[in-house]
């Protein structure tokens, strides 16, 4: 399928080359068939609001790729990003198995494919393919635990600099390119974006990177952040 992108998309799972990476998706020839008859491919720009904290499910939304931010609003407007979801992850499978209301928004922090599968589809899969509904168990016990780590991260994190330190360490472990002894992080998110990651303001991000950068601990050109003294970072994470 063409994509104004410049995406590879994927019309059919089976042909996806890298579904044996993604939880979720590494199951077997015969099941990701069935998983191509229920689902509806498309291209999502920059921005795209996939659902809404509150609204109730109308199905999942497979995230082929691209990434997506997960948030959640106080009554007061305050506005918390609990999670950024990768490539083959499954948005919206807990309220739609449950069928509660959405307890997050998701929005697309860049271009990407996106499968969406109504609910009662996504049921009937689940019902029907033993294989896929252990992997929708799997999924959700990794969330879950991934839930737990950040919980752990934010209440145990004495001060807004060493949240912001655990934050830039795990992105390294997750994604960092390491060259030289230095590490380039690829970060899609505004400062006001990463002070929603960690419940703090923009204005803090702003002072606490540039005093990174004056220290030569980080250094930032465009949407690279290289951090240079890695043990300077851990060196904060108190717990």
């Amino acid at each position: 399928m063409p994509s104004p992108y410049n995406l590879d998309v994927h019309d059919r799972c089976s042909d996806c080359s890298v579904r044996e990476e993604r939880l979720f998706c590494n199951m077997s020839d015969e099941t990701m068939a069935a998983l191509d008859a229920i689902k509806f491919t498309s291209v999502y720009p920059k921005g795209s609001v996939l659902f809404v904290e509150g609204e109730q499910p109308r199905g999942v939304f497979i995230l082929c790729s691209g990434k997506a931010k997960l948030t959640t609003s106080s009554s007061e407007g305050k506005t918390l990003i609990v999670k950024i979801a990768e490539p083959g992850e499954v948005l919206g499978a807990s309220t739609a198995i449950l069928g509660k209301k959405y307890e997050v928004s998701a929005e697309t922090l860049e271009p990407g494919q996106v499968n969406f599968i109504r609910r009662e589809d996504f049921i009937r899969f689940l019902g029907g393919q033993a294989e896929a509904c252990m992997h929708a168990v799997q999924h959700l016990s990794e969330k879950y635990h991934s839930a737990q780590r950040g919980i752990r991260s934010l209440g145990l994190s004495q001060t807004t600099s060493e949240k912001l330190a655990r934050l830039l360490l795990d992105w390294c472990a997750k994604s960092g390119e390491e060259t030289a002894g230095v590490i380039r992080l690829h970060v899609l998110l505004t400062h006001e974006e990463i002070a929603q990651m960690i419940g703090t303001t923009r204005e803090t991000i702003t002072r606490l990177l540039s005093d990174l950068k004056r220290k030569k601990v980080i250094a930032v050109k465009g949407a690279s952040v290289f951090i240079q003294k890695k043990s300077e970072l851990e060196a904060m994470v108190s717990i």
